[in-house]
């Protein structure tokens, strides 16, 4: 156990949570326990979207895609309860996430897609792995934050290319949310029976084991097993759709920290389509009173105290294929997520779990990405796992 590391990461997040408080209220510095809370729990299983999909597309592995079913299924009927009650513990008004489905999330979730593989992590991945001590993440979220602000800027064309009107399954004549969830836990229980029949078929390696200890020590010292990662994740979600009204979500941050930094240069961004509103809004005000940024630094955060915790916080160089791959990568997501209303966090998982069809339109066009970007990613001397490896 980094032991100083441990201290100046819990004392770095007593200060954040004070100023928190202190410019904005205890909501969002509720919000940021929270996120401190998701970088503990994606940290600790290491629990990715990215390499979910890469493993399932290059060898047939479903360990990944497995765990995200029992997460979005848990998540699906914990929705389903504050939605059809209402309940919020601050009166909020519960909405999900729900945007149409057309050109925009097409392109937008198929360049994400290619982009998390060439970054090596997706919105939650570059987070949590910065946390943890990943230093090709600081090139990734720098160009994330550049690609999106360039979304944003054309934000106002790709919303004027033909597109359906936001469907949330509930809006459905006759399903409602209890139909809603019926629907989705029975596509979850089949998408699970399917991964079941390619692993019998492919025989793929198992994912490698990750450092861990045992009893007690394991909570914060260990690993978590995926399944104990992806409940909490989906507790935690629903907690912070309880708290703030809307589910859990990450990129618009990146959206609104490029645009203050092109107003620090003279560029007046509040004129952007996207920035109509409270995008708009949200420029004039600190980082601090923004719920999406100040869960994101909980992640970070949460991430790198648990690595300390582990004695894992070890930053390395960077190689230059690895460098550009993450730059590449970092302005594809950063750029396709304006576009497709989200990330594998905004539209895939809460996406989901909110009902929306636009969400598993997100999970099929990434995938799709994900496959182009398998024949490109050995370019930059990143590999993809193999059939012979005895662990992937």
């Amino acid at each position: 156990m980094q032991k100083p590391l441990v201290a100046l990461g819990v004392l770095a997040a007593i200060i954040v949570l004070s100023a928190i408080v202190n410019v904005a209220d205890w909501i969002k510095g509720t919000l940021f326990i929270i996120g401190l809370l998701l970088g503990c729990a994606l940290l600790y299983a290491r629990f990715g979207f990215t390499s979910a999909f890469r493993r399932l597309i290059s060898v047939g592995n479903v360990q990944g895609l497995q765990a995200h079913m029992v997460m979005l299924a848990v998540a699906s009927v914990l929705f389903a309860i504050i939605f059809s009650t209402g309940f919020t513990f601050t009166g909020a008004e519960p909405t999900g996430n729900v945007s149409p489905v057309g050109v925009s999330i097409l392109v937008g979730a198929f360049l994400f897609g290619i982009g998390m593989q060439f970054g090596n992590g997706c919105a939650s991945g570059t987070l949590y792995s910065l946390g943890g001590g990943s230093s090709s993440m600081i090139l990734t979220l720098i160009s994330f934050i550049a690609g999106s602000i360039l979304g944003a800027y054309h934000f106002t064309f790709w919303m004027g290319l033909p597109s359906l009107p936001p469907l949330s399954l509930n809006q459905i004549p006759g399903l409602g949310y209890l139909g809603a969830l019926v629907v989705q836990l029975a596509l979850f229980a089949l998408i699970y029976w399917i991964t079941i029949q390619i692993a019998k078929k492919k025989n793929p390696p198992m994912m490698k084991p990750l450092p861990t200890t045992l009893g007690w020590k394991k909570v914060l010292r260990g690993s978590w097993p995926l399944f104990t990662a992806a409940i909490v994740l989906a507790l935690l979600n629903a907690l912070t759709l309880a708290v703030k009204g809307s589910p859990w979500g990450i990129t618009s941050a990146f959206a609104l920290w490029g645009g203050k930094a092109m107003m620090a240069t003279g560029v007046d961004v509040s004129a952007w389509g996207y920035f109509d509103g409270k995008n708009g809004e949200a420029l004039s005000k600190s980082v601090l009173t923004d719920a999406t940024s100040v869960m994101n630094f909980g992640i970070i955060l949460g991430a790198f105290i648990s690595a300390a915790f582990q004695g894992t916080f070890k930053p390395g160089k960077i190689k230059p294929g690895i460098a550009g791959a993450s730059v590449i990568g970092g302005l594809l997501m950063g750029y396709g997520a304006r576009l497709a209303f989200g990330c594998n966090i905004g539209a895939y998982f809460s996406g989901i779990a909110s009902f929306s069809l636009h969400g598993w339109v997100w999970g099929v066009m990434a995938m799709l990405g994900t496959y182009l970007a398998l024949f490109v990613r050995p370019m930059f001397g990143l590999k993809n796992p193999k059939s012979t490896d005895s662990i992937c």
